[in-house]
């Protein structure tokens, strides 16, 4: 009786067996899918942050921001010697400035 009750384990747990072993591997594959379009996303990301990076530096360049100031508004650059500062008794003095 027990040599049976062994021999049809074998038999039922063979099938089981192969059938766990599928469902692995198709939970494998859907991992790896998932994987990689979560690796296409970040690699978007990271692309779209240097762009916008790259967009910053651009646009906060000293050079583009003077040609604004003095083409599109109209402004001008002060000599130091045109820049009046003044100081309050009390008051803390501006870094560089003169008590």
């Amino acid at each position: 009786m027990s040599g049976r009750f062994f021999f049809y384990m074998m038999v039922f747990s063979v099938p089981l067996l192969l059938g766990l072993t599928t469902w692995q591997s198709s939970r494998y594959g859907d991992l790896e899918r998932e994987i990689a379009k979560l690796e296409k996303t970040q690699e978007e990301w990271v692309e779209n942050n240097k762009r916008l990076i790259a967009g910053i530096a651009f646009l906060s360049s000293p050079d583009r921001i003077e040609h604004i100031a003095r083409n599109e508004l109209g402004l001008s650059k002060k000599q130091p010697e045109e820049v009046l500062q003044i100081s309050i008794d009390g008051g803390e003095a501006p870094p560089g400035g003169e008590e």
